[in-house]
C-alpha cells in the first residue's frame, strides 16, 4: 500500500513546553486516517505544521511525496480543515467560497460550478444565497467540510471536524467523510475514541507530543478484542473454565449480577486475543455460542466492545472521551 503522508522526526517547542517530540509515523493511500490523543497530546500543532501554518523544529513531513516546506507545489492537492474554521458572518454562502476558487485560479463558471457541487454533497445548496450567520452550528460544521471538499484534493486534514455537535449532526459529518474515502485520503484529528474507532481503518496515538502507538485499528485491537455478552443466567465456574479454555478466549468478566442489579440476565465483558495464528473473531465466537447452548445458557447480547478505547487508556493513562 502507498503512502500518501511520511511525517520523520518531527519535533516542535513552546518555549518549555514539547509539543512534538520526534514524531514519526505513515498515512497510507485512500485511508481514513485517525489521529487520536488526549487535549494538548500535540494533534493541532502536527496538523498545523503539515499545513505550513507552522514551522517545525526538526523533522520532515512529506505529502504526495512533497516536502510541505514547499507547500505552494501542493496548491489543489492539500485541503485542510482547522478545527475553528471562520467566515465572514454576513456574506452569502455561495460568495464566499466562489472567491476562494477564483483565488485558486479557477474561472467564475468553474469556481460556480464546483461551489454547488461541493454543497450538495454536504446539503446546503438549498441555503447557498444564505448568510452564515443563519447557519446553525452544525450548518457551519458541513459548511467547513464543504470548503475542505471543493476541487479535487488528494490528501485531506480535518482537525475536530465534529466537535460541539449533537448526534445526529455528528453522524451526517461521519457519513460524509466515508463517501470522501473513495476519492482522497483523509486524516481526522479527535479525541473520541469511538468515533475513531467507527470512521477510521488506521490510527496514530498521541501523548504529550510523543507518538505512542500508530498502525490499522485492527492490528491495534486484534490483542484485545472486547465484546459485551449478556446471557440468561450467571457462569458457573466450571462453565467460565470451559468457556477460558477456548482457543482466543483471553477472560470473561462480570459486569451485572441479576440479584444486584434486579435482572434476569447477567452482563460479562469477554476479551478476545486474535494475534495468535492469525485467529478469525468468527471461529473464536462461534464455539462459545454453541457451548452456551449446551450449558441451556441463552445469549441474549453480544456487541463489540471498545477495544480502541482500552489500548488508548494503557498507553496515555487518560481518560476517555467519548459519549
Amino acid at each position: 500500500m502507498t503512502n500518501v503522508v511520511s511525517i520523520n522526526g518531527l519535533s516542535k517547542r513552546f518555549g518549555r513546553i514539547q509539543a512534538l517530540n520526534k514524531v514519526s509515523f505513515e498515512v497510507p493511500s485512500n485511508s481514513i486516517f485517525g489521529l487520536l490523543g488526549p487535549n494538548g497530546a500535540g494533534k493541532t500543532t502536527l496538523f498545523s505544521i503539515v499545513a505550513d501554518f507552522l514551522k517545525a523544529d526538526a523533522g520532515t513531513i512529506k505529502v504526495l511525496g512533497i516536502d510541505t516546506r514547499h507547500i505552494s507545489h501542493l496548491q489543489g492537492r492539500l485541503s485542510t480543515l482547522p478545527q475553528d474554521a471562520q467566515f465572514q458572518r454576513n456574506v452569502p454562502i455561495l460568495d464566499q467560497l466562489v472567491f476562494f476558487r477564483l483565488l485558486a485560479g479557477r474561472t467564475k463558471k468553474q469556481a460556480r460550478e464546483e461551489v454547488i457541487h461541493s454543497l450538495e454533497l454536504v446539503g446546503l445548496k438549498s441555503v447557498a444565497k444564505r448568510r452564515v450567520r443563519s447557519l446553525s452550528h452544525g450548518m457551519v460544521k458541513r459548511l467547513g467540510i464543504s470548503q475542505a471538499f471543493l476541487g479535487h484534493p488528494e490528501v485531506i486534514l480535518l482537525d475536530e471536524p465534529t466537535a460541539g455537535l449533537d448526534p445526529a449532526s455528528a453522524r451526517q459529518i461521519r457519513d460524509l467523510i466515508k463517501q470522501l474515502q473513495q476519492r482522497a485520503t483523509i486524516v481526522v484529528s479527535s479525541h473520541n475514541l469511538a468515533e475513531i474507532q467507527e470512521l477510521c481503518d488506521h490510527v496514530a496515538i498521541l501523548d504529550h507530543g510523543n507518538l505512542v502507538l500508530a498502525g490499522s485499528v485492527d492490528e491495534i485491537t486484534r490483542a484485545d478484542r472486547e465484546y459485551n455478552l449478556s446471557l440468561s443466567r450467571p457462569l458457573q465456574n466450571n462453565e467460565l473454565q470451559q468457556l477460558t479454555s477456548i482457543k482466543g478466549v483471553r477472560s470473561i468478566k462480570m459486569l451485572s449480577h441479576p440479584a444486584s442489579q434486579g435482572k434476569e440476565s447477567a452482563d460479562y465483558l469477554l476479551t478476545l486475543n486474535l494475534s495468535d495464528d492469525h485467529l478469525d473473531q468468527d471461529a473464536v465466537i462461534a464455539p462459545i455460542l454453541r457451548s452456551l447452548l449446551d450449558m441451556s445458557i441463552t445469549p441474549r447480547k453480544l456487541t463489540e466492545g471498545r477495544s480502541l478505547e482500552t489500548q488508548f487508556l494503557e498507553v496515555t493513562g487518560a481518560q476517555a472521551d467519548n459519549p
